[in-house]
């Protein structure tokens, strides 16, 4: 049977060994691929506490390949965040506002209510709803970070929102 701490690269000495074999390899791939605007050391740091995170998943045979992978992948998703926001900083905003000012002073009550609301919610429905509904994250997200079930967190996330509909109209 094979010694899984010798086949993983959770020891500290195999990732010393791995940042410094596959460090600047990685720099000069997301340097040359990206450019020195995208920011190729975050990316390469990124990469290893990924690496590091997913230290008992990855073998030393395939962590060179995970690192590559994690950090291209990573590098893509954030070009695609930079295309959107620059997408929505190029429309120019209305110079008016069609909003009345009972409009507006409803918005603010309705917000108040709201507020109001989650604050009356147990705190274990509160961390749930809003790392789900205001952080989009995941369920299962949600539930690894907490240390729950799957179900735990959508039974939190469920009775959160049927007080909170309960409470406000509307909603």
């Amino acid at each position: 049977m094979k010694d899984l701490k010798k086949d993983n690269v959770c020891q500290e000495e195999t990732f010393n060994s791995l940042f410094a074999s596959y460090a600047t390899d990685l720099y000069n791939f997301l340097y040359y691929k990206y450019g020195p605007e995208n920011n190729p050391h975050d990316m390469v740091q990124e990469a290893f506490i990924k690496l590091w995170n997913n230290c008992h998943k990855v073998t030393i045979a395939k962590a060179r390949g995970f690192l590559f992978t994690v950090a291209n992948n990573q590098m893509l998703s954030d070009l695609a965040k930079k295309k959107t926001a620059l997408k929505y900083a190029e429309e120019q905003p209305q110079d008016y506002i069609v909003e009345t000012p009972a409009y507006v002073l409803e918005e603010k009550e309705y917000q108040e209510k709201l507020e109001r609301a989650i604050n009356e919610l147990t705190d274990e429905q509160r961390t749930a709803f809003l790392l789900n509904r205001v952080e989009g994250k995941k369920h299962q997200e949600i539930a690894e970070m907490l240390g729950i079930s799957r179900k735990a967190v959508e039974k939190r996330i469920y009775t959160a929102l049927a007080k909170l509909r309960s409470k406000i109209e509307g909603l």
